[in-house]
């Protein structure tokens, strides 16, 4: 049995070890919470069973546990500035993971769904049941980073988009229906980083998922957030706007 109120309590006195002021802090445990009930929409819809409800909650939970000893110690969520949170926090959470679960039958499927969350693919050697939650993590993980894009930028960071410009690079991938890739020695604009999180549709496994996107209607109000100073760039966000939106529908559509 899966006791999701005594996860949710030892989680919070979890991240209570962390600084509590910490705006970062106290938004990433935001986001787990709402990603571990994106999580029960996606798990509920593909009609699992109750104990794989409780687990799929449970992953999302614990899905970015690494990300607060990341803050503590880098004062950054940037992985490629620090150290990758998927990995770092499958290793912190075989030291916890008692304080969470009681039964140990879930163990390996926890640890390689929050190991895979944030690869840019998921793990081929992982067994259906682990594949199955590392992709349903992955999609509640995107959907809420997809609204946190339209509730979070402040002024100076909107200012900061407003002004740049898509690269061709950014958009060849979006062309091609795929996420983009980001390596180490590729400068992207702020509004290549915002069309990187619009192209999380390409990634997104499941039904439930893309119903709730078109829902959310974000692809549209991400896009709309922004005032393009930039004729190029006006020109290119309404393709990525025109991609994105036909590749749900088509999803839908074929569900």
């Amino acid at each position: 049995m899966i006791d999701l109120p005594k996860a949710n309590k030892e989680f919070i006195k979890y991240v209570k070890e962390f600084d509590d002021t910490n705006w970062k802090i106290k938004g990433k445990q935001r986001h787990s919470i709402r990603v571990e009930n994106i999580s029960k929409l996606i798990a509920e819809d593909l009609k699992l069973n109750q104990e794989e409800i409780d687990l799929a909650m449970l992953i999302g939970l614990l899905h970015d546990i690494g990300r607060f000893e990341q803050e503590k110690q880098y004062h950054t969520f940037n992985d490629l500035k620090s150290f990758d949170h998927g990995d770092y926090g499958a290793e912190l959470l075989k030291k916890l993971i008692r304080n969470f679960i009681s039964i140990d039958k879930y163990d390996k499927v926890i640890f390689e769904a929050v190991r895979n969350h944030n690869k840019l693919r998921i793990d081929e050697n992982l067994n259906e049941q682990e594949r199955l939650f590392a992709k349903l993590v992955r999609d509640a993980d995107k959907l809420d980073i997809m609204d946190e894009t339209i509730n979070l930028f402040y002024k100076e960071t909107r200012d900061l988009v407003n002004e740049s410009d898509i690269s061709e690079y950014t958009l060849n991938f979006v062309r091609n229906h795929q996420p983009v890739i980001t390596p180490k020695d590729v400068e992207i604009s702020r509004l290549d980083g915002v069309v990187r999180t619009i192209a999380f549709v390409f990634d997104l496994n499941y039904n439930k998922s893309f119903q709730i996107l078109k829902e959310q209607n974000y692809i549209n109000r991400i896009i709309d957030k922004f005032d393009y100073k930039n004729e190029h760039a006006k020109k290119c966000i309404e393709e990525v706007r025109k991609i994105a939106n036909e590749h749900v529908d088509e999803k839908l559509k074929d569900s």
